[in-house]
């Protein structure tokens, strides 16, 4: 039908009322981005060039859009979501211009906080990625390398106080090699690492002394030499502590120098004016500000497009399209912390895996539990052990620390004593193994004591495990999921103490060693006429991680008993699958294949020698791939299949960027062997239920992944027991099915076993 005149003047003056209300909307907005970066201009005395400043590229057609929580777009669309060059402003101040790809920001763009600080470069699916230049709102500007939101790489930095550091970076910090100069003239020249001075290195202060030598957690540590502009110098061992201290000096050959000069006086006195300037955090990152758009993540569950946003406190709100309803989302970005709860059949066959919130694991120890009175005992003694003064150590420890008769008895009264705090638990005396040797583990393994003692000796209890494990060991979760404490049996005390030489000795030799991380062996002796003694050990939590563990294998290699009991209804992401229950083969890419491969043969190699069997290879699955309806769908097939990746919305990187990522050293950000390691599972099936089949086949189904593993459980040796089980339990089963067998028959089962489960990714 036909508008009458009236009617289509009456739309024209709409439609130019609202243009000119979107215009003033935007320059209200560009108006206070303005200011408050002017007032950060005037406070740091410097220039914020204004991520507005950029004009669009010639004949881009561009479309506006308003979110009713406030926000604004401007730019070109494809598909209903930013593809092309466009910006976007929030109303907290936050802005982007530049290149945008379904959604996300990638390629060259310029984003500006409203505290005046800058970051114009390369973005890539969200993150800041790639050759950039940030400039903060102090005015510290840094010109290098990112990777996923952090400095690493080839990069230079010149700190708003004069400091100026060159050279490269490691997850957001100064790590490898690089030269410091200090605004005074004095420089270092050498290895660096987590942004603190370590290993060979030089000083060179601008009164023309210098130190060549070996350096620790940025000071002098080590083989070292000291020589002064008149040719004299200091040739010894360094430590801050005055008592390791030893050394020689050699004057000049045209003066007398400074006989009386004391080495302590670098640590003193030279290098006050030596301190590494930690430069300003970035508090929100652009990845976190970026929406779910509707080509992106689909609509709601109701048909209604929700899609999120982040704050510049970080906190989440919902907010939705200008014709759309407020309501929840599954996550930032299509993500949280999921879990699967089963598979359906999708229309084109493949497996479409259901998934539901991850909940914490444990029930919390509070008052009127049973072990609550151990729990007090516990905290109390690891407060007493980590906080007691001890002589700094060195990492090469004498035989005398690894003595077993190396221990240390306290006793803890409830009223107090000179060495322990009153308590209202009952009479307890505390045991420490080997202290010295626990102690320099934790300094090896990076642990930071006051930290340790938080975790687990805090303000929040632990929490216990439902069930005992199969050798009837209970198991503790400090509350931030850092550290779990086992309790142990006599004789595996005993034989974690035999072979606590060679523990020490191959974790210090290889730092991405999969086996269990231990901090501590201690002993709680309960008075009373039970005398009950309660010995455990504490180790590190191997799915401690920001990623939610989806599913989790322990994996041995046998078959004999090896499934779970539990129902499939009622399995879920703390349950413990085993080796028949694993469905999946692990691709991972070259590099790390190989190192697995390495690593996996030292390891066995160190167990075998040791006498030790039975142990396994845990492993947790995160799936990064989620639609906005909480299921996940695979990433691609292979065999021939073409699947769509994007068909769900679901945002990964591609082959050739997780190539790039992975093959460029780099690029190594935030993984390591068997903690958060980019991957790809594949889905596997086996012939028939009754086919005792280990590995499945693959079914070409693949899910992007992250991956944690390591091998636990090493504490048990082939002992007289373990013989008898394996000539009991031969007679009845095959002898290569069971778990019980010789260290050096298990060693070489379980390695075949786990470069069957993982493959390189070709």
């Amino acid at each position: 039908m036909n508008l009458t005149k009236r009617e289509q003047c009456r739309r024209e003056r709409e439609r130019q009322r609202m243009s000119k209300e979107n215009f003033g909307i935007v320059k209200v907005w560009e108006a206070t981005v303005r200011k408050s970066q002017a007032i950060a201009k005037k406070r740091t005395a410097m220039s914020v060039a204004h991520a507005d400043d950029d004009e669009p590229g010639p004949g881009q057609v561009y479309d506006e859009k308003v979110l009713s929580n406030g926000d604004f777009y401007t730019g070109q669309w494809v598909d209903n979501v930013p593809s092309g060059h466009g910006k976007y402003l929030w109303t907290d101040g936050c802005m982007y211009v530049g290149e945008w790809h379904r959604g996300k920001t990638s390629g060259k763009g310029k984003f500006s906080w409203p505290s005046g600080a800058t970051y114009e470069g390369e973005f890539k699916n969200g993150f800041m990625d790639g050759k950039a230049t940030y400039t903060s709102s102090s005015g510290d500007t840094y010109k290098g390398s990112w990777v996923t939101n952090l400095k690493h790489g080839q990069g230079t930095k010149s700190f708003s106080n004069g400091d100026y550091y060159e050279g490269e970076w490691r997850r957001g910090l100064q790590d490898g090699h690089g030269r410091y100069q200090w605004k005074n003239g004095n420089h270092y020249i050498g290895h660096w690492r987590n942004g603190c001075m370590y290993g060979n290195g030089t000083m060179i202060w601008s009164n023309g002394n210098r130190y060549d030598g070996s350096w620790e957690d940025g000071l002098p540590k080590g083989n070292g030499t000291f020589r002064w502009a008149d040719g004299s110098f200091y040739v010894g061992i360094w430590s801050k502590d005055g008592k390791e201290q030893n050394g020689t000096y050699y004057p000049s050959g045209n003066s007398n120098g400074n006989l009386d000069w004391d080495p302590q006086e670098v640590y003193a006195v030279d290098l006050n004016d030596c301190k590494i300037c930690p430069g300003e955090k970035v508090l929100i990152f652009p990845s976190q500000k970026m929406l779910n758009w509707p080509g992106i993540c689909g609509k709601g569950c109701d048909g209604n497009v929700r899609p999120k946003r982040v704050s510049v406190d970080g906190k989440v709100s919902n907010c939705c399209w200008e014709n759309g309803e407020a309501g929840s989302f599954n996550g930032l970005e299509g993500l949280g912390n999921l879990q699967l709860e089963g598979s359906v059949k999708k229309g084109n066959g493949t497996q479409q895996l259901r998934l539901k919130p991850v909940k914490k694991q444990g029930l919390t120890i509070s008052k009127g539990h049973k072990n609550y009175e151990l729990m007090l005992n516990l905290q109390l003694g690891i407060r007493h052990s980590v906080g007691r003064p001890a002589p700094m150590t060195t990492l090469d420890l004498k035989a005398s620390a690894f003595d077993p008769k190396e221990k240390v008895w306290t006793k803890f009264p409830p009223e107090g004593s000179k060495y322990t705090p009153p308590h209202q638990s009952s009479d307890f005396r505390w045991k420490d193994y080997c202290p010295v040797v626990f102690r320099t583990l934790r300094k090896l393994f990076k642990v930071d004591p006051a930290d340790y003692m938080i975790s687990i000796c805090g303000n929040d209890a632990l929490r216990e495990l439902s069930s005992p494990g199969k050798s009837g060991s209970f198991f503790y979760l400090t509350n931030d999921d850092r550290y779990m404490i086992k309790t142990m049996k006599k004789a595996e005390v005993k034989v974690f103490l035999r072979m606590l030489p060679a523990y020490y000795n191959h974790v210090r030799a290889f730092e991405n060693t999969l086996v269990t991380k231990f901090y501590g062996l201690h002993c709680v002796k309960l008075t009373g006429a039970t005398q009950k003694k309660v010995r455990f050990v504490i180790m590190g939590n191997l799915f401690c991680s920001e990623y939610a563990i989806h599913r989790r294998f322990d994996l041995k290699g046998s078959s004999h008993g090896r499934t779970t009991d539990k129902p499939e209804a009622e399995i879920d992401p703390t349950t413990t699958l085993k080796d028949l229950d694993l469905n999946y083969i692990f691709r991972l890419q070259k590099v790390w294949f190989q190192e697995l491969c390495r690593q996996v043969d030292r390891d066995c190699d160190f167990l075998e020698h040791e006498r030790i069997m039975d142990y396994s290879l845990l492993v947790g699955l995160h799936f990064r791939e989620t639609s906005c309806r909480g299921s996940l769908t695979p990433s691609s097939r292979m065999s021939g299949e073409n699947g769509d990746p994007d068909k769900e919305g679901a945002t990964r990187l591609s082959s050739a960027d997780m190539d790039q990522l992975l093959f460029d050293p780099t690029r190594w950000a935030s993984i390591k062997l068997g903690i958060n390691m980019p991957a790809r599972a594949e889905r596997t099936v086996r012939r028939s239920d009754w086919d005792p089949q280990l590995v499945g086949e693959p079914t070409g189904e693949l899910y992007e992944v992250n991956i944690f593993f390591g091998i636990i459980d090493i504490l048990q040796d082939y002992d007289i027991s373990k013989k008898l089980e394996h000539a009991y339990k031969s007679m009845q089963y095959d002898p290569t099915s069971i778990s019980a067998v010789d260290p050096k028959q298990y060693s070489k089962r379980f390695r075949d076993f786990i470069f069957r489960v993982f493959l390189e990714d070709t």
